[in-house]
C-alpha cells in the first residue's frame, strides 16, 4: 500500500538568488549563496524527485508512476497524463529581481518543445518592505505599442507593478507578462514545464561576463495583449477549514490555516494531493496507522488511492493543499 511521500528537495543556484531558503526552511546546499529555488516534487526529466521517507525511498517520482499508475495519481489524471507527472512544486527566494518573462500555452509548447505549457500560481511566504511583483501591463496594450516599447526599451513602463505582502496570491496564466521582484519568497505551483522565455533581463552579466539568454521573438508570439484579467487573487483567510485560492484547468489550490485535528477526505478527488507546509508544523495521521511529521518548507504527496487522513497540528499551521483538477 503506497503511504504519503517525501522527496529530496533539488537546489538551484540563481544569479538573483538569496539565502532565505537556507534560513527559514533550513534547506542545506552546497552552494555559498545564490540560492534561487528549491524544486520541492518534479517529474521534469533529469530533475526528477528521489522519495526520502519508508519503503519506496531511493525511487525517483515517475519510477513510481511506472508502478503505482492511477493507484498513486489518479484514474482522471493517469488517463489524461499517462506517465508524466503533470505539477511542479518550487519555494523561490527572489533577492534580486527575476526576468521579465512569459510563458507559453499547451498548444505552443507541445508543437516548439514537446511538452506542456506553464500556467503557474504564486502564494507569497515573506515579503520585504517595497517589495513588488510584475503582473501583466498597467495599460491596454497590442502588439505595435508592446514593440515600440520594447525597441525603445521603455517596457518597465507599461508593465503592471503590484506591492505584495505575506499571504498575497496571484495566478499566472500562460501568455501573461510577469516576473517576481526583489525581496519576495514565494511558494510556486504550475504545470510540469521548464519553459521560460526571458524578454528582459536588466542588462545583467553572469560571473563570466555572459548575459543570459533573450527569447524576444518567441515571447511576442505567445504573449496573450487580451488578457485583462486581474492576476491578484482575493481571499478570506478562515481558521481549521479549507479557503479556495486557485482553481483552474489544470489545478486546484487551497490554503488551510488551522491550530487543532481536521480531517480531510480525499475519496472523492480523484487525484493525488500535495501539502506545502508553508509554516508550523503538524503531523498527517493515515487509518492504516502511519504518521508522518511535517515541518515549514516540506512539501508531502498523498497518494490518490488514501482516502481520508488527519492533518493534527498543537499551534497554527499554514500549509497548501494542492490537487488536480
Amino acid at each position: 500500500m503506497l503511504y504519503p511521500l517525501k522527496f529530496q528537495p533539488i537546489l538551484k543556484q540563481r544569479i538573483w538568488g538569496g539565502n532565505k531558503l537556507k534560513t527559514i526552511y533550513n534547506k542545506t546546499s552546497e552552494f555559498d549563496g545564490n540560492l534561487g529555488e528549491s524544486w520541492e516534487l518534479s517529474g521534469i526529466a533529469g530533475d526528477e524527485s528521489v522519495v526520502v521517507n519508508g519503503e519506496l525511498a531511493g525511487n525517483t517520482i515517475n519510477e513510481l508512476l511506472e508502478v503505482y499508475l492511477d493507484d498513486l495519481v489518479g484514474s482522471k489524471v493517469f488517463e489524461k497524463y499517462q506517465f508524466t507527472f503533470p505539477l511542479l512544486f518550487k519555494l523561490i527566494d527572489a533577492n534580486d529581481k527575476l526576468s521579465i518573462q512569459v510563458h507559453p500555452n499547451d498548444e505552443v509548447a507541445m508543437e516548439k518543445h514537446g511538452c506542456l505549457g506553464k500556467t503557474e500560481m504564486w502564494y507569497v511566504i515573506d515579503a520585504e518592505d517595497g517589495a513588488e511583483l510584475t503582473v501583466g501591463f498597467s495599460q491596454p496594450v497590442d502588439k505595435d505599442i508592446y514593440l515600440q516599447h520594447f525597441q525603445r526599451g521603455t517596457l518597465e513602463s507599461i508593465l503592471k507593478k503590484e506591492k505584495v505582502h505575506a499571504g498575497d496570491v496571484f495566478f499566472i496564466p500562460a501568455g501573461l507578462v510577469h516576473a517576481i521582484g526583489k525581496g519576495v519568497l514565494l511558494a510556486e505551483i504550475q504545470q510540469s514545464s521548464d519553459i521560460t522565455y526571458r524578454i528582459y533581463d536588466y542588462n545583467r552579466v553572469d560571473a563570466k561576463g555572459e548575459s543570459r539568454e533573450l527569447h524576444s521573438e518567441r515571447a511576442l508570439e505567445v504573449i496573450n495583449f487580451d488578457n485583462t484579467i486581474n492576476a491578484k487573487v482575493d481571499y478570506q483567510n478562515r481558521i481549521n477549514e479549507p479557503v479556495l485560492l486557485v482553481a483552474c484547468d489544470y489545478f486546484n489550490v487551497n490554503k488551510i490555516s488551522f491550530d487543532k485535528t481536521i480531517i480531510r477526505d480525499h475519496s472523492d478527488f480523484d487525484s493525488f494531493v500535495v501539502y506545502m507546509c508553508v509554516s508550523g508544523s503538524f503531523e498527517i495521521d493515515c487509518q492504516d496507522g502511519s504518521i508522518e511529521k511535517m515541518m515549514k518548507g516540506e512539501t508531502i504527496l498523498v497518494p490518490a488511492e488514501i482516502g481520508e487522513i488527519q492533518l493534527v497540528a498543537k499551534s497554527l499551521v499554514d500549509v497548501l493543499e494542492v490537487r488536480m483538477q
